[in-house]
């Protein structure tokens, strides 16, 4: 396998928190005038990035029920209010495909099958989560993505506890209702990034964060990922958007918390 060299600039180090928040904000590129809805700090990191650079039109909130116009550093109150977006405009928005989220996952597996609900069997769990909440409706609806800050079998499963996100192979046996929208775009996590362009929407690496690798991933894997030849690492930083991320979106380093060094 070659993996094409890092070319990072040169003044300082790219931290991994930052590959990642690459990684997420290239989910909404040319995204053109939809809701980015990230869940997560390095998400949310990545969609301000995208906004302020490559998806100028993309729409954003200030996480509860307005539209705002400027892009605040995560944490920080936004000063523009661009337009109200009570509960029901957003459903609407979810519903009509104009939006793309980034969902957190318990545990998810090679087809795309997301869990956010419980450990173990359904009827008498291990362990209780968050439950289903909006995943199936997103998952059915409008374009997802998936953030997984930390790479490890008990999150990467080969079959999920309990289908809360609806993935490629779900969607097939339920029909066209379900396939018709039916848009996973791709999974981030700490170590890479992967998607479900293979014939059978199987999952799949495209990119390597610098300093990781394949038997690093596969072994942090509990089902069999397809991996190309060549697998590149995932993009460098412009210096503009290292400034963009380190001094305005995220000056207090909130990103440092999520993704270890």
């Amino acid at each position: 396998m070659t993996q094409t060299e890092s070319t990072a600039p040169a003044a300082t180090a790219v931290t991994r928190a930052e590959y990642c928040v690459i990684a997420c904000a290239e989910a909404w590129r040319d995204a053109g005038e939809i809701l980015a809805s990230p869940m997560g700090t390095v998400p949310s990191i990545g969609a301000r990035l995208a906004k302020l650079t490559f998806s100028p039109d993309l729409l954003l909130t200030d996480g509860e029920a307005l539209l705002i116009g400027d892009v605040p550093a995560v944490g920080a109150p936004s000063a523009v209010t661009e337009g109200w977006l009570p509960y029901r405009r957003h459903l609407t928005m979810v519903m009509g495909g104009r939006r793309h989220v980034m969902m957190g996952a318990s545990q998810i597996d090679r087809f795309g099958n997301q869990n956010i609900s419980c450990i173990g069997d359904w009827e008498r769990p291990k362990r209780q989560l968050l439950g289903v909440r909006g995943a199936p409706v997103n998952t059915l609806n409008n374009p997802v993505s998936y953030w997984i800050p930390r790479h490890s079998t008990r999150v990467f499963v080969e079959k999920v506890d309990m289908i809360s996100g609806v993935g490629f192979d779900s969607a097939a046996a339920a029909g066209p209702s379900a396939t018709r929208y039916h848009d996973l775009r791709r999974v981030v996590s700490d170590l890479g990034v992967f998607d479900f362009s293979t014939p059978d929407h199987a999952m799949r690496i495209v990119s390597l964060h610098p300093g990781a690798t394949v038997d690093q991933v596969r072994e942090a894997t509990g089902f069999a990922l397809d991996a190309p030849d060549d697998i590149p690492f995932t993009r460098e930083p412009s210096a503009e958007e290292l400034r963009l991320i380190r001094d305005v979106v995220d000056p207090r380093g909130l990103r440092d918390r999520e993704v270890r060094a």
